[in-house]
């Protein structure tokens, strides 16, 4: 039975698994024409492309999804329901730019405000809901910014509730794929109204201003943006089989140039990128050494499975390690995390997989504890002759 020294030690087992991957891609690998752009594959959390992620930048009305996440919120919270109404104020209703054309004084369902602000992207329906909400246009916006920071959005702040030009209305790209991410997960009841090709209100029919829809590629949503000093942005999902993506560009030069781009972004995510399952749960990596145990060994398998997503092309290879820390001493029971498998690659962040122990291990009986006492004196005493030579 092999002997260990005082205190915990870390055993480390390296290899090369027989994969080829590259587990995250350098923007070279799709040159953007954005000034600014953040692609995830939302089915294993791969970020496949990220350029002025982290910049705070003028979100123009794409910051509208901030403002339907509030009323999403107090949708589920059931502060409000579908049939709760709103008073247009007089602001709202003088709002400029992309407008609802609501009413002064009129109340207005919070089931119409929706679609007014997805897919007619009314400036005026922001400002009845946050005024519905918050009684105040300013208050609502700290609100925004507040909530924000809750939900890890560290490069956001706003200033109203539309989106409109203000230095102070900023977000990065990172923090609307953040935001998307989250309407389409936490709120699957209402994340379907952003694939809604049009809307009609006040006998004004408008369309969705995402130029995606409907083209077969598996766009459903998000929001479009555009101000002068923006250009043209998308915060984009699409869904082909089982992989979806979430894709965030903005500072393109015109429509048509924001068009081509999302197309490009989700053709190339869906067919440069392959998903394969490197690690099966349950396969063994290692024999790991038990002190005292009725065994001198116990396997350690891999407690679950993981899928990368690898592309296709320009791949490097991978390495794996196991790591454990020794002794391990018995009584170990089925299950029992003892490692890490460990696998890095070239340019890529380390992805570790729980070990667990295969079966149980009993602690020895009296026998065991003989057999382990005479080899420590045996050791004591070939240690002690090596001094005294």
């Amino acid at each position: 039975m092999p002997m260990q020294s005082a205190g915990n030690l870390l055993r480390v087992i390296t290899g090369a698994l027989c994969l080829w991957f590259t587990l995250t891609v350098s923007v070279s690998a799709f040159e953007t024409r954005a000034t600014a752009a953040y692609v995830l594959d939302v089915t294993t959390g791969t970020v496949l492309m990220e350029k002025n992620a982290d910049v705070p930048l003028p979100p123009a009305s794409m910051s509208k999804l901030m403002t339907l996440n509030m009323l999403f919120e107090a949708l589920q919270s059931g502060i409000v329901t579908m049939d709760t109404k709103f008073r247009v104020s007089p602001k709202a209703a003088a709002k400029g730019g992309s407008k609802m054309f609501l009413r002064e004084g009129s109340r207005v369902a919070v089931r119409d405000l929706i679609p007014g602000i997805i897919v007619q992207s009314g400036n005026d329906a922001c400002i009845v809901v946050a005024e519905g909400l918050a009684g105040d246009e300013d208050v609502f916006a700290a609100q925004m910014t507040a909530r924000a920071v809750d939900l890890g959005m560290t490069a956001s702040n706003f200033v109203n509730s539309s989106g409109w030009p203000d230095p102070g209305q900023r977000m990065s790209m990172r923090d609307l794929g953040t935001l998307a991410l989250r309407l389409m997960t936490e709120f699957p009841e209402y994340y379907p109204m952003f694939s809604q090709r049009s809307f009609t209100w006040d006998g004004i029919t408008q369309n969705n201003r995402n130029p995606l829809l409907g083209l077969g590629i598996g766009a459903d949503g998000l929001k479009t943006g555009h101000t002068e000093e923006a250009g043209y942005g998308l915060v984009g999902s699409a869904r082909q089989g089982e992989r979806r993506i979430i894709f965030v560009i903005t500072g393109l030069q015109s429509e048509q140039d924001r068009a081509d781009e999302g197309e490009r972004i989700i053709n190339w995510a869906f067919r440069q990128f392959v998903e394969k399952t490197i690690v099966t749960k349950g396969t063994e990596f290692a024999e790991a050494e038990l002190w005292m145990g009725e065994s001198e060994t116990v396997p350690l398998v891999a407690a679950e499975d993981l899928t990368l997503l690898l592309p296709i092309l320009d791949s490097e290879k991978l390495e794996a390690r196991v790591e454990y820390e020794v002794p391990i001493e018995a009584p170990i029971e089925e299950a029992q995390p003892l490692g890490e498998l460990i696998i890095t690659g070239p340019n890529t962040e380390d992805q570790r997989v729980p070990l667990i122990a295969a079966n149980a291990v009993e602690r020895g009986g009296f026998m065991t504890r003989v057999s382990i006492a005479a080899q420590i004196l045996f050791q004591a005493i070939i240690g002690k002759a090596a001094e005294q030579l």
